[in-house]
């Protein structure tokens, strides 16, 4: 199941990022970015923590690798995969594992160095750029849990 959405505004993506909010909040989900440097993997995190009632401040975990959220709806775990090489992703290939279950929504951006560690149930975002600054999300669901997630942007 796939999903794509060219945002030509600010508004439009975190009009998007309202919609997957509300979709992930009953029981969350595994989340893998991809997308070029500022392409908006990090403010599409944002917008949708904002829409979750996040009260600190989000920022871009590159250099400390992961960021928790406690005080949305959900718990949010925000992983960047940058910064991390071979032996550094074997490190955390178990908190990759241990945040892909239960009721909470974790984001893993350049989850392209992950090594194959993202789990079967999750939704793949890619972020590209596009003409005029506007950028284009896919959406792509791994796993039955994730189509009507999927299915719901589709509306």
């Amino acid at each position: 199941m796939k999903f794509e959405k060219i945002c030509t505004t600010l508004k439009e993506t975190a009009d998007l990022a309202k919609k997957f909010a509300k979709l992930v909040v009953q029981n969350g989900a595994f989340v893998s970015l991809y997308g070029e440097i500022g392409a908006g993997k990090t403010a599409f995190v944002k917008l949708v923590a904002e829409a979750l009632g996040v009260k600190e401040r989000v920022t871009s975990p590159s250099f400390v690798i992961l960021n928790e959220y406690h005080s949305a709806q959900i718990p949010i775990y925000h992983f960047d995969l940058y910064r991390l090489e071979n032996e550094g992703i074997k490190t955390i290939l178990d908190e990759l594992r241990e945040y892909s279950q239960g009721k909470i929504l974790t984001f893993v951006e350049w989850a392209e160095f992950s090594q194959d560690e993202i789990p079967f149930n999750h939704i793949q975002i890619n972020v590209t750029y596009e003409e005029n600054d506007a950028r284009k999300y896919s959406f792509k669901a791994f796993g039955d849990d994730n189509i009507s997630i999927i299915e719901g942007l589709n509306c």
